[in-house]
């Protein structure tokens, strides 16, 4: 059996063409994960932006949805290690669905591997800003407020709001890639044999004495995806 690991598509940031590119690749991966695996970590960023209300969630995404249900129901077990564009998701996934949700960061034990997964934003040293922010958005408090807006208002504005983050981080994070090889190297030190990020949208496997950093890129140009089986972790695509 196999581990699978993907991150950043980003759904309903793009064009019609586009977001149907997105949706018949991750169909392509969950058909691979019900040939030979038993779990799967989206590790981060799946959607370009989520947010609950009680009785209400963004209607866009149903078929994505119903693809991972039906992961669910053939045994898979799914975790879902948010980023920072879907880090507002209340408990929709866990009580609906059976989907496991980490809000910062997961360490498991897989094929006699350790593993540390995150998403990585804001890993890097220099970034002081970011890391200011997301306190601010991720308060209760303000969540809260925000909640007062209609879905019809709410919606529309976090999608304008995170397309411009999205094009801004696009810029800056290539600047970051040495801080998040030096994350992974600080926890492979700590013994951990596997350390998988996203957030960057760089596809990166560097392979070290005393372990593996995976960085699983994205799913909107690059479509790529880590694989875990027999103690041994590969970065695979669509292309």
């Amino acid at each position: 059996m196999a581990l699978y690991i993907f991150s950043d598509a980003h759904l309903g940031a793009d064009t019609d063409e586009i977001e149907a590119l997105k949706q018949e690749k991750l169909a392509a991966l969950f058909e691979l994960v019900k040939a030979d695996g038993d779990r799967l970590v989206i590790l981060g960023d799946l959607f370009d932006f989520w947010f609950e209300y009680k009785h209400a969630i963004p209607k866009d995404h149903h078929r994505v949805l119903c693809m991972l249900d039906g992961l669910i129901r053939r045994g898979v077990q799914i975790d879902y290690v948010s980023g920072n564009h879907d880090f507002w998701m209340g408990d929709f996934f866990s009580k609906e669905m059976g989907i496991t949700l980490h809000r910062d960061s997961l360490n498991l034990e897989y094929d006699g591997k350790r593993l540390h997964l995150i998403h990585g934003d804001g890993l890097a040293k220099a970034d002081r800003g970011y890391r200011f922010l997301k306190r601010i958005l991720r308060n209760r408090f303000n969540i809260w407020l925000y909640r007062k807006l209609t879905p019809d208002w709410a919606i529309p504005l976090a999608k304008a709001v995170s397309g411009s983050s999205r094009n801004y981080t696009a810029q800056r994070d290539p600047d970051f890639v040495a801080d998040y090889e030096n994350y992974a190297k600080e926890k492979l030190a700590l013994g951990y044999d596997i350390v998988a990020i996203g957030h960057l949208h760089i596809p990166t496997i560097q392979h070290f004495d005393n372990g593996v950093y995976v960085n699983t890129g994205d799913f909107i140009k690059h479509f790529t995806y880590a694989k875990v089986a027999g103690g041994k972790v590969a970065l695979e695509n669509f292309l």
